[in-house]
């Protein structure tokens, strides 16, 4: 190569430079982090598959403040430990926003790192109230909270089982037992004292003791704090020493995986969650997207993919991606989303959310048989 083929050569390397990598990083990175592992996975698809598909169509409209969006996707299965790691590796990267995670006792040790990070924290699943309950900064939730879900099974259960006998399980995580412990409450604040209070662990399989003590105190249905794995197998092996209590959990239940842990004994298994996104006229475009590539939106599909509309809205009206100006930007607006206009109190939790009774069937489907009730 002669020496005036190399000056050419350096010259259009500067130019590339020049050019090439300002328009490179113009993109904006974000996030979404849960369990895309581990017993919880099939929430974190859930959470991945919104996620992805708000990015591509927030990119195909043009991306925030005129630059695109790249998702980085953070796995914590779930684990405090792993999920306190996930939010450091964000944090240190500099993400405009994480949209999680799932587990409330992930989010809540995750979100002590997004804030020493500086980092903006939305999640589409966590329920404890504990999350939004520290008073800081960064973080939202698009999803409601335990006490306003355990208050509306607690009625629920007050007025159609009235003078039955009721029981109360719980897990011991941070989810489970917190939920458990509203309905307990709002339960007894309705006058109505339950038979029965007891504990599992996660990752238990064999429920027989905890079954045959349902059997002996003559229980009539079952309020389980906990997740859809256990609740599965509890629900089977009281089918198989025929029990014919009613089960009853939360919105942890709302995936399809639930009906091929339980079988046949998923029907008549009743959960809690808010009324269902894919009916919602807001969401029905996207909710068509998803099916086209043969993805059915449930669970906490939509409540991630609203999590990044709220983003986005709120970065485009403060002219800026400065985490703190747009979590300002999130309390002050009202946002168009898939779940419908979303507004913020002062904690970072949404100021309405309407919740409904499930009932799965034979078939391994499920469908809302209340009237939502609002909050």
């Amino acid at each position: 190569m002669t020496a005036m083929n190399k000056v050419r050569l350096g010259i259009f390397a500067l130019l590339f430079g020049l050019f090439a990598g300002p328009a490179m990083a113009r993109d904006i990175t974000v996030a979404t982090a849960g369990p895309m592992t581990g017993e919880y996975a099939t929430f974190g698809r859930q959470m991945r598959n919104g996620a992805e598909q708000a990015i591509a169509d927030l990119n195909a409209a043009g991306g925030v403040l005129g630059r695109k969006l790249k998702l980085e996707v953070g796995d914590d299965a779930c684990d405090p430990k792993q999920a306190r790691s996930v939010a450091e590796k964000l944090s240190g990267m500099g993400v405009a926003v994480v949209v999680g995670h799932y587990c409330s006792s992930s989010s809540i040790p995750a979100s002590d790192a997004y804030l020493d990070g500086g980092i903006l924290q939305i999640t589409p699943a966590s329920t404890n109230p504990l999350f939004t309950d520290r008073g800081m900064w960064n973080t939202f939730r698009t999803c409601g909270r335990d006490d306003q879900q355990g208050g509306f099974a607690a009625h629920y259960l007050a007025k159609n089982f009235k003078g039955k006998n009721i029981a109360i399980l719980n897990d011991k995580s941070t989810y489970g037992k917190g939920l458990a412990d509203q309905v307990k409450k709002a339960l007894n604040a309705d006058g109505v004292q339950e038979k029965l209070d007891e504990s599992y662990n996660q990752g238990d399989k064999d429920f027989t003791a905890l079954v045959s003590k349902l059997k002996f105190n003559g229980i009539d249905i079952v309020y389980v704090g906990g997740y859809h794995q256990e609740a599965g197998l509890i629900v089977r092996q009281m089918r198989d020493q025929g029990l014919k209590t009613i089960l009853m959990a939360g919105d942890a239940l709302a995936d399809r995986e639930f009906a091929s842990i339980a079988g046949p004994a998923s029907e008549g298994v009743l959960f809690t969650f808010g009324p269902d996104p894919r009916k919602r006229p807001t969401a029905a475009a996207i909710v068509k997207e998803f099916r086209a590539k043969g993805i059915d939106p449930e669970g906490y599909t939509l409540y991630t993919y609203a999590a990044f509309q709220v983003w986005t809205q709120a970065a485009a009206k403060a002219g800026t991606i400065d985490p703190q100006k747009v979590a300002a930007a999130i309390r002050a607006g009202t946002w168009d989303t898939v779940l419908g206009p979303l507004s913020f109190n002062k904690k970072g939790d949404i100021t309405s959310i309407g919740w409904a009774v499930y009932r799965w069937d034979k078939h391994g489907n499920y469908d809302e048989i209340s009237e939502a009730g609002r909050s």
